[in-house]
């Protein structure tokens, strides 16, 4: 760690299954983090925080992200304890992680379905109680949604649509993906049907020199480059032989369009 103990903004107290959780809310390298103490979860589970402390230490990624926050007492009895308020904290993120690494094997047996109800189910409730703004972790949710009514029905419907279009979102991004990999492979494989054909591209050649020369006739300038480089530029292309051989009558008309708007006639 070898960092100076961070500061909390804001502090919450959650409840999860009897436990009294802190959680403190830190500005931490220009954004907000949460953090939770180690100790408090060493005590309720009945593990050796220092032998806990020694296994974070040795985890490379444990390690890295473990801070030491200032946290203050909340209630009466921890005031009372006294100590330091400097306290080894995790970020949420990285709480489950800590809690797989505690073998339940060695947790004493009256304590080891509450391990196995930490392992399983800490980080799910206690990240929804921050991002849903709920201060208190309610263990008895799962045995509500198992109800027959209108309400719950609703929410798995919710659910529901939720994971569809999550789904549909990822599916989305991945044929998006698969179309820009065909396009990418067809141009380096230089697929002969996806280009514009040898005539087609003579007649785009041949519009773009009727286009210099009228420009170059306002500008007095070899307008050749500018009308190549507008083309290039409006279609996404290094070349006219290049062009994409569905655009073909669109880059025609663009020329068209644009001779016209110089000279106020049809020259192709």
């Amino acid at each position: 760690m070898g960092k100076s103990s961070l500061i909390p903004i804001s502090q919450k107290r959650v409840e999860f299954y009897g436990d009294q959780l802190t959680v403190a809310a830190v500005q931490d390298e220009g954004k907000e983090q949460f953090y939770v103490p180690v100790r408090p979860i060493c005590e309720s589970l009945g593990v050796d925080f220092s032998g806990q402390r020694q296994r974070i230490n040795r985890d490379p990624v444990l390690a890295k992200y473990a801070r030491f926050v200032v946290v203050t007492p909340t209630n009466a009895a921890e005031a009372a304890k006294g100590g330091n308020p400097n306290l080894l904290c995790l970020p949420l993120d990285y709480i489950s992680g800590f809690l797989f690494g505690i073998n339940a094997a060695r947790v004493k047996p009256e304590l080891r379905e509450r391990l196995l109800i930490y392992q399983e189910r800490c980080y799910r409730v206690l990240s929804e109680a921050l991002q849903e703004g709920r201060l208190t972790a309610n263990p008895d949710f799962d045995a509500l949604l198992e109800k027959d009514t209108e309400a719950v029905q609703a929410y798995q419907m919710a659910l529901a649509i939720v994971k569809l279009a999550r789904n549909q979102v990822l599916m989305e991004s991945r044929i998006n993906q698969h179309e820009e990999r065909i396009e990418l492979l067809e141009s380096q494989l230089g697929d002969p049907g996806r280009y514009v054909t040898p005539d087609q591209a003579s007649q785009i050649s041949q519009a773009v020199k009727t286009v210099a020369l009228a420009l170059g006739k306002k500008s007095g300038r070899n307008e050749f480059g500018a009308v190549y480089g507008e083309l290039y530029r409006k279609f996404g292309i290094t070349g006219y032989k290049m062009l994409p051989a569905r655009r073909f009558d669109e880059a025609m008309k663009f020329l068209t369009d644009w001779h016209e708007d110089l000279a106020g006639t049809l020259p192709f």
